[in-house]
């Protein structure tokens, strides 16, 4: 749909689309087959929610990120725990299993620090080697690969997921960030363009933090189209390569970017996530709520003018997971997050599957086949995330094993559930 909109728009301007649209030939068949995945969370990029023992051993409750991981540990200590990480959190075996689940994406963050590290800048890097083995094993497993630029320098959001938990961003107010960002997505272009049938996405930044107003808007928009230039041409020339830039909404609405990129671009996707967790009013919701929600998102995705992929999303439908919010942070289901109210307990809601009652898991696999349903009105889905310590709520490899998510993603239980 959306090529068909760009050659219909092109064509009433009276300007041939034909030669770069049609010399484009993404890795995978973006709008007409339906991307369907899972993220790797947590395994280049550290997250406390995901991982909360590797931040609990080092007896350090300042440590709250990768930042002051590095920041406040011995360098060989830090570096010895993030290398058997590496190692061990996500193998071949766990690509393996992914295909097997009748996935055709894996999404993997990685932060500006694995490609080049400033002065004064406590990161660890010798995160590349494991980028090229899930190109690898990604490849050997016939799945796509979306390498997902996590983290920027001054952050792009003040999450830790960003790699530095801050109060306020500064990534947008300082240009030297910017180049610097700049820069790692011409080095990951130039590792993969050949690779593009690997390789078939490339997101330069996630999560900008739109929501702060018109200084981060500003320079966002900027950015995706001087990424577009480098991911789209990296060639120094007019020839392009058949990587797919895709681009986030910045938590703006998808009406906000209606018409953006569009007209005299191609090869252009927008990656938009959606959680009903991260607001009182949508943690206090309750099933059917919950539900109804995810159905009503069908409509503005299949109307969208790019393609477009919900490249977060979970069957996590309360904030209880351990740290969710940030590492000594408590949630807002429970009241125990500052400044909430509590809904109810969060007993039963997250930690290990072995606990939830048959109606909760009855509930998730409802609230998962609404969402598919409802995100493949789009170009697909990519859920966070693929595996976590002690977050079932939010594990596909333990939705798989419990039974609320299906061996096969399209063999619906409840297939009218949206109607």
């Amino acid at each position: 749909m959306p090529l068909l909109n760009r050659l219909l728009s092109l064509a009433v301007l009276g300007i041939s689309a034909a030669p770069s649209v049609l010399s484009f030939q993404s890795g995978f068949s973006y709008g007409s087959e339906k991307v369907r995945g899972v993220n790797l969370g947590g395994w280049l990029v550290l997250e406390p929610w995901i991982t909360p023992s590797i931040f609990e051993n080092t007896g350090n409750d300042d440590i709250v990120d990768e930042w002051t991981f590095g920041k406040y540990q011995d360098y060989d200590t830090a570096k010895a725990v993030l290398q058997d990480h590496w190692n061990s959190w996500i193998t071949e075996d766990d690509f393996k299993a992914i295909a097997a689940a009748g996935l055709n994406h894996v999404r993997l963050p990685i932060g500006y620090w694995a490609f080049a590290v400033g002065s004064g800048e406590p990161y660890i890097s010798g995160q590349l080697d494991y980028l090229k083995s899930a190109i690898t094993w990604a490849s050997n497993h016939d799945l796509k690969l979306v390498i997902d630029l996590h983290g920027a320098p001054g952050s792009q959001n003040g999450f830790d997921n960003s790699g530095q938990r801050m109060s306020y961003p500064t990534w947008q107010s300082n240009q030297t960030n910017i180049d610097r960002t700049n820069a790692v997505i011409k080095t990951i272009i130039s590792m993969v363009d050949s690779e593009y049938e690997k390789v078939p996405i490339i997101a330069p930044l996630n999560e900008p933090a739109g929501y702060i107003g018109d200084d981060m808007l500003t320079v966002v928009k900027q950015y995706w189209k001087d990424s577009y230039g480098n991911i789209r041409y990296p060639y120094n020339s007019s020839t392009e390569s058949n990587t797919v830039e895709l681009i986030h909404d910045a938590f703006q609405s998808l009406s906000y970017w209606d018409g953006f990129m569009v007209n005299g671009y191609d090869g252009v996707a927008m990656d938009t996530h959606i959680y009903q967790v991260f607001s009182d009013t949508q943690v206090a919701y309750n099933y059917s709520q919950h539900i109804k929600e995810a159905c009503s998102h069908g409509s503005s995705l299949a109307d969208f003018d790019l393609w477009i992929i919900v490249g977060e999303w979970s069957t996590a439908s309360t904030d209880c997971a351990k740290w969710l919010n940030g590492r000594g942070r408590g949630a807002r289901y429970d009241g125990s997050l500052s400044g909430s109210t509590a809904v109810g307990s969060c007993t039963g809601k997250t930690g290990n599957a072995t606990s939830f009652s048959s109606d909760y898991k009855s509930f998730m696999r409802q609230y998962w086949e609404a969402q598919v349903i409802s995100y493949e009105k789009g170009s697909g889905w990519i859920q966070w995330t693929w595996k976590a310590e002690n977050a079932d709520d939010w594990s596909y490899q333990a939705g798989l094993k419990y039974g609320w998510i299906p061996q096969d993603p399209t063999d619906l239980k409840y297939p009218k559930i949206c109607n």
